[in-house]
């Protein structure tokens, strides 16, 4: 019998609406619940296609014995982490304050209150190797509620008390100099590894906002760095060869065994730092993989109306039927599998190439569950050399399509789909690809018709089904904006600026935080979360506050708006201290402080809209790498309307420090005179 859960709209809480567990969804009436039959709340936070969310609901959530426990003595909720990001990040921060480390499943334990008193991630279901199941932690917990209840309570003020003191922003403070750029670089040198790329060891994550500070810089070390990564992971195993787009990340320092999940924000962005890659070195390989990664978003995590779906699971049922679910079922291969599907010399070329090994390719210390024993991940073991190797890649892309797909998460996020909008937008303008340039604009068109409401200005977080839900959060204010900038300066409609000027003054609004100078991740107004945090780390997806700093700079060079300056300035000083005592922790505020001190500079295209001498224009210029610019069409701010052609011919204006110089009307000319310039 279905719990509550089946009326939701997360793909998450859907998987669990079948569970014995007497779930809620997040909400007033779960807390009601607790205090009316004085309990506490059992909090479990994951997503859809979190493999050890799906291994503790199928050990514990699904047991009938663990959920008479559970509902006997606790009120239980379900959060999918995605759609509510500040629910995730409050208890995330008591976790790993507690614990020393987090991660989903994410289980905590709550008074009626909601304030945390105990947590950790996975619990397996019985006590095993020293270390509690989860039926022995529940019982614990329950007797001591039962016996202790003040106690309990007591901890739990205490914990949020503390996580307002330790996560207080400082007060504002003038942004540093360029110091912090250089000691980032050093930080990054001195963890790269030089053979595999990356930073560290395994489990080694793609972590975008590294490159998009390390192309920044103007030292051969750090281009050296991001495109050596670059290559060593488009060939390893973390990319898929056959269908496009990147995994998650992999367990081994080599890129060669990923964690097979496909998460639209990392597509999104590695997208752009692989475009970056293609403008600085005109490498056609970037550019391959730019292309090959939108396909597959495209292909598989598009609605039909335009808007971007939020991943692919890592987990699929193994060909033949079997009923076990399996990591990278869909994605690895046999030997034999591949010598049966393609003639002789084809798969020889094809295994040689991609590392197939008849007894499998996976070195068993990355493969403890013993997942892959006698199966191959394709990673590229030496370079391309034969025409077949395309050939035998479309038919074993096909061969794959007849085995079951992974689970597919398909809500909408507004601030992933920002993202996607940046990708997209920058990728038709930069290669030219009208096709790109299109779905930036449906996807951005979507989330105005779907998750933005016209008459109180503010945007929504998620849509499934129709089915629009939850107030955005900074990050989807941010990330949005910043689509709708790349979307402007790739097409020149204005319309899209507009609305980036009216959701960054909504995001003030909600967001901004007058005594810090920053942005609280999520508004005022929700009586059940008891701390508002200000995300303040740049890791898998970038703060809200690192994205926002570059949005204003860049509306205040567009605009000639000091007040746009001077926001992102104050944002940038609020981070003063951990972009000069841990600026590795911050690479994209690193791109917003190299964008603050540099000069303001604008690039003005002045001819007829849609004119073929004005897209000439506009291609040339979207070539080059140069991060720290605008490009406007002139007449859509006051302060370019006196651009104009010349001679007829449509004209570039660049300015710097608010000084134009001769306007340029032969494309030829743009590079040569921007690298002058420089």
């Amino acid at each position: 019998m279905p719990n509550r859960l089946a009326a939701a709209t997360s793909p998450y809480l859907l998987q669990h609406a079948e569970n014995p567990v007497a779930w809620h969804e997040w909400g007033g009436e779960a807390f009601a619940l607790a205090r009316q039959k004085n309990r506490p709340v059992f909090l479990s936070i994951g997503y859809s296609t979190c493999h050890w969310c799906h291994v503790m609901a199928h050990e514990s959530f699904e047991n009938p014995e663990v959920a008479a426990v559970l509902n006997e003595y606790f009120v239980s909720i379900k959060v999918d982490r995605e759609e509510r990001p500040d629910i995730d990040r409050l208890y995330m921060a008591f976790v790993q304050a507690t614990t020393g480390s987090g991660g989903w499943p994410m289980s905590v334990w709550l008074t009626p209150n909601a304030e945390p008193f105990f947590g950790g991630t996975y619990f397996p279901p019985a006590d095993c190797h020293g270390r509690p199941g989860f039926v022995t932690v529940l019982e614990r917990i329950a007797e001591l509620w039962a016996r202790e209840p003040e106690r309990v309570l007591a901890q739990g003020a205490d914990v949020i008390a503390s996580l307002r003191e330790t996560s207080a922003a400082p007060a504002g403070a003038e942004p540093p100099d360029a110091s912090p750029l250089r000691a980032g670089c050093e930080a990054f040198a001195g963890v790269y590894d030089p053979v595999d790329g990356g930073f560290g060891g395994g489990p080694k994550f793609p972590r975008p906002s590294v490159f998009n500070f390390l192309l920044r810089i103007e030292k051969p070390r750090a281009l050296e760095m991001t495109l050596h990564t670059l290559r060593r992971m488009a060939a390893g195993g973390v990319r898929d060869h056959l269908g496009g787009g990147f995994h998650r990340y992999s367990v081994d320092g080599g890129w060669r065994v990923p964690h097979f999940e496909k998460m639209l924000y990392d597509q999104a962005q590695l997208a752009g730092s692989h475009l970056d890659a293609w403008q600085i070195t005109n490498d056609p390989h970037f550019a391959d993989i730019v292309r090959e990664t939108l396909g597959y978003v495209s292909r598989r995590l598009t609605h039909p109306r335009g808007g971007f779906f939020s991943a692919e699971d890592a987990d699929s049922l193994f060909e033949h039927g079997k009923p076990e679910h399996g990591e990278g079922a869909f994605y690895v291969w046999s030997h034999e599998e591949i010598a049966r599907h393609l003639d002789a010399e084809s798969a020889a070329i094809f295994c040689r190439h991609y590392g197939v090994e008849p007894g499998g390719n996976v070195d068993p210390s990355a493969d403890p569950h013993h997942e892959f024993t006698g199966r191959n991940i394709l990673f590229e073991r030496e370079p391309a050399g034969s025409e077949s190797l395309a050939k035998s890649r479309a038919l074993l892309a096909e061969v794959r399509d007849q085995r079951p797909r992974p689970h597919l998460d398909d809500k909408i996020l507004t601030a992933w789909n920002g993202l996607m909008i940046s990708a997209f937008a920058r990728a038709g303008a930069v290669l030219d690809d009208e096709g790109f340039l299109a779905a930036a604009g449906r996807a951005a068109a979507f989330i105005r018709s779907e998750l933005f409401d016209e008459k109180s200005g503010e945007l929504l977080r998620t849509w499934r089904d129709g089915r629009a839900a939850i107030r955005a959060f900074a990050e989807d204010y941010a990330f949005l904006i910043q689509g709708l900038l790349d979307l402007y300066e790739a097409g020149f409609d204005s319309a899209w600026l507009s609305w980036a000027i009216e959701l960054q003054g909504m995001q003030d609004k909600l967001f901004f935080d007058q005594a810090a100078g920053s942005y609280l991740g999520s508004a005022e107004g929700d009586p059940l979360v008891p701390l508002r945090l200000r995300d303040d780390y740049d890791g898998a997806e970038p703060s809200a506050n690192s994205i926002a700093a570059r949005n204003l700079l860049r509306l205040g060079w567009l605009l000639h708006d000091d007040a746009f300056v001077g926001r992102a300035r104050r944002v940038v000083g609020s981070f003063a201290t951990i972009l000069r005592r841990m600026p590795s922790a911050v690479p994209q505020m690193l791109c917003a402080l190299d964008m603050l001190l540099a000069p303001p500079r604008q690039c003005v295209i002045a001819g007829g809209r849609g004119a073929a001498d004005t897209a000439a224009l506009a291609r040339a210029l979207h070539r080059k790498f140069e991060p720290n610019r605008v490009i406007l069409f002139a007449g859509d701010t006051a302060a370019s309307r006196e651009m104009k052609p010349i001679g007829g011919r449509a004209a570039l204006y660049v300015c710097e420090d608010f000084a134009c110089r001769a306007p340029i009307t032969d494309p030829s000319e743009i590079v040569p005179r921007l690298r002058a310039s420089a």
